[in-house]
Formats: C-alpha cells, sequence, structure tokens
C-alpha cells in the first residue's frame, strides 16, 4: 500500500484528503487548526473566518461537498446589497437599476458600463482574452470614465504595483462570477455557512481521521526529500516521515523551498514565475453598524483599503453577541511597510480613514479587534497566464502539486480549492492503479 503524504489541510488539501482515504494517509499541517486561507477563530463563542468568506449560488463543487458530509442544514442563501463609495458619496450597485441612476458617470457611460457587463458574460473562450490586459480591455469597451472611476480604483487596491499588468481573463471571470449569483428577482444572492467554514473544514478533517488517516497539526514541512528522481520521504520539525506519494497544496514560492536543489535549475524557476500578492485584514467587532452594505467597493485612491465587507449586513448579528463584523482589506506586497504593523500599529493607522468615510464613527464603537496577515494570499495573474502555470505531474516521480496558482481561469476560492483538490487526488489514483509511481 502506498503511503501518501499531503502538505497542507485547507480545502484543497482536505478535498484530496477525502478522495485518497482507504490507502495510508498523513495529512500535514504548519498551524494549529485545518482551514488554510478559510481557517477561523472564536469571537463570542461563534466561529469567524479570518478573511472573509461566502459563496456564490453557482459554487457546485461546494455545495455538493457540502450535501456529501450531510450538512445541507448549514447553508444559508441570502440577499447581498453592495455598493460603491466614490467622491464622498455612497452608491448602491445591487442591480442594473442602480448602474443607471449611477450619476458618478454621464449616461452614456452608465450605458457603456452595463454593455461592458453583458458583453462579458458572452464570451465563452477566455484564450481570446489572455493577450490584452484588464485595463486595456476595459477601456476598449466600457470607455476612458468608466475605467477611471470604477474599475482602476479597484485594479490598483487589489494588486497595487500589478495593476497595469492584470489580464483581461482575471476579470472576466470576476465579473462573469458575481452576475450569475442572482435570485429569482434578479438581486445578487450570496450563500454562507451557518456556524462558519472552520465548522466545514473540521466536519472534513473528523471524515478523513474517522477512517483512519492522520492529520499532524503545528507541524511544517522544511524539505521534500528526493532521491534519484523519486519522492521518499518528508522532513518536518519534528522529524522524517518516509512515504511514495507526496501532494503539495501550499504556494508555490513555498513549494519551491522545500525541493531546491534537488530538481532541474530550469524546473525550480518555472515555479518563480508566477507573483504574488499579500493581503491584510482588520476585523472590527462594532456596537453598531457602519452602513447598509454588505460588500461596498472604495474607489477612492486615498482610502487604504480596497473594500469594506460589513459581515453581519449579509448574516444575523445575534450570531457574535450582536456586535457588528467589519472586514477591512488591504492588498500589498510584503515588503510594504504596512504589512510589518504590529496589530495596534495597524489599528491606529486605518482609524482616521474611516473617521473620513463615516464622520460619525468614533473608536468607542471598536469592542474589539483583530489582524491576520497572508504573504501569499493572491496570484498575480498577467498575460498569458496559462503558459506558466505548472502540471499537478511535477517532473519528480511520486509529487504532485496542487495550489491556488493552477487555479485557471477561475480566481482562487473555497469552490475552486475543492474541485483542484478531487482532480488533483484522481490523478494519483489514476497514476497508481496504471503503476506509474
Amino acid at each position: 500500500m502506498k503511503k501518501i503524504v499531503i502538505i497542507g489541510a485547507g480545502f484543497t488539501g482536505l478535498s484530496a484528503g477525502l478522495k485518497l482515504l482507504g490507502g495510508n494517509l498523513v495529512i500535514i499541517e504548519s498551524e494549529n487548526k485545518v482551514g488554510g486561507l478559510a481557517g477561523g477563530f472564536k469571537t463570542e463563542g461563534q466561529n469567524l473566518e479570518c478573511f472573509y468568506h461566502h459563496w456564490f449560488t453557482s459554487d457546485n463543487n461546494i455545495m455538493r461537498l457540502v450535501r456529501e458530509l450531510s450538512l445541507e442544514k448549514n447553508l444559508e442563501y441570502l440577499e447581498s446589497k453592495t455598493g460603491l463609495y466614490y467622491n464622498q458619496n455612497f452608491f448602491k450597485l445591487s442591480s442594473p437599476i442602480d448602474l443607471l441612476k449611477f450619476k458618478a458617470l454621464s449616461f452614456i457611460s452608465r450605458i457603456r458600463l452595463g454593455i461592458l457587463v453583458l458583453y462579458a458574460r458572452s464570451i465563452k473562450n477566455y484564450r481570446e482574452l489572455e493577450n490584452i490586459t484588464a485595463k486595456d480591455w476595459l477601456i476598449l469597451i466600457g470607455g476612458e470614465q468608466v475605467y477611471r472611476i470604477v474599475w482602476e480604483p479597484l485594479l490598483k487596491g487589489k494588486f497595487g504595483p500589478y495593476a497595469e499588468k492584470i489580464s483581461a481573463v482575471w476579470f472576466w471571470k470576476k465579473i462573469n462570477l458575481r452576475g450569475g449569483s442572482r435570485a429569482k428577482n434578479g438581486k445578487e444572492q450570496l450563500v454562507y455557512f451557518k456556524g462558519g467554514f472552520m465548522k466545514l473544514t473540521e466536519a472534513m478533517a473528523e471524515k478523513i481521521q474517522n477512517a483512519g488517516a492522520e492529520i499532524k497539526l503545528n507541524c511544517k514541512v522544511n524539505k521534500i526529500v528526493i532521491k534519484n528522481n523519486k519522492v521518499v520521504g518528508v522532513e518536518c520539525n519534528d522529524g522524517f516521515i518516509d512515504c511514495d506519494i507526496v501532494l503539495d497544496t501550499t504556494a508555490l514560492p513555498l513549494f519551491a523551498d522545500k525541493i531546491e536543489g534537488q530538481v532541474s535549475n530550469e524546473y525550480f524557476k518555472s515555479l518563480r514565475e508566477i507573483n504574488y500578492i499579500g493581503n491584510v485584514c482588520l476585523i472590527l467587532e462594532l456596537d453598531r453598524s457602519l452602513s447598509s452594505y454588505y460588500w461596498l467597493n472604495v474607489n477612492d485612491p486615498s482610502f487604504p483599503f480596497v473594500g469594506i465587507i460589513e459581515h453581519t449586513n449579509l448574516v444575523n448579528k445575534s450570531m457574535y453577541g450582536n456586535n457588528h463584523i467589519v472586514y477591512l482589506s488591504k492588498y500589498i506586497p510584503t515588503s510594504d511597510y504596512l504589512y510589518t504593523m504590529s496589530d495596534k500599529e495597524f489599528f491606529n493607522y486605518s482609524i482616521p480613514y474611516i473617521k473620513k468615510m463615516f464622520p460619525d464613527f468614533e473608536e468607542s464603537w471598536v469592542q474589539n479587534y483583530n489582524l491576520w496577515k497572508s504573504p501569499f494570499s493572491q496570484p498575480v495573474v498577467e498575460n498569458n497566464y496559462s503558459k506558466k502555470i505548472p502540471n499537478m505531474r511535477t517532473p519528480v516521480k511520486g509529487l504532485y502539486l496542487s495550489t491556488m496558482a493552477q487555479i485557471y481561469p477561475e480566481d482562487r476560492g473555497t469552490n475552486y480549492a475543492v474541485e483542484y483538490g478531487e482532480k488533483v487526488a484522481q490523478i494519483i489514483i489514476d497514476d497508481t492503479n496504471n503503476n506509474f509511481i
């Protein structure tokens, strides 16, 4: 029986683990809990995600997984209210009627914005967009004013120094995904897992462990050991684990570090071709609401956060002791000084900006706050990205890779983490059955 080690207990690793049950399986996680970027923490006795999460109604893979675990009762279908902050004004943007009322744009630009969204949904083959940047494509279809007011601030807020290099494919998929999550009345509908996403990953982990597999927490893999171009084991902070198969689900730079000096220079360099941007996420627990919006895009270049996500405008605040939960998200390179700030420093830095947007806000509203950071939060999807994606089968026998940077043309997310985790697991099963390992 082949011994399999999966590195990473996020949705990708756990989904692969569920499909590989029955073998000699060990899942290794460096954190003290499962979940990865969808992991959470306790507040008022309730699980809350460290980084904001929701699902779209079209996220079929995650919905199927929930049903397979008999947890459908935890699915909440909720109406979302989306807004945009521009030029010290709040605009509702949840429906086509809202778009027509968006007076920050000229009437012609409002029409062009609507045409852009409809046109994006008509495109079926993403490859026709691989050679054009999002900036050039958005200007071509929507015009300069639409780009400058609506899209440019969001691109810069999301990707910072990489904004003008982002592929049109990434933006096209974002427009389609959000536009396709609608209720019968045409309003945006999102899905949340009651009890928090952490509850779902804990259920996945429980099923894996009940089947006899092992999940090792607080265990970091420092090296994947390769001999004669074949995996023989992993070196962890608590010792060596021999195995026949390794599936790594961590970010590409971390994977590269674990195999450095044991693979060809050409393959090693290919793992460094995709850039990443980090994220700092401040979570505020307030005694009152900031606004009526769940998702507020911030189109003010002077404001440091790309979005203000008021979680309790989507789910019931009673789950969090009647506090209002607000996420303030900032995408930045890890070399930026903001990324190095302590929790208190970042909180103090944020307060004046919140007051500027919400003049009635007082620091006394804050009952608690938490700061979370991720150095590899978002792969940077540039032109011809498909040519940079490494194969799930690596050049090393018994070594496999499934990471968020391989999710394409879709963007990262738990739904696709499940899909790609199951996909790589099936590859491992096929290779094992065909004696390729």
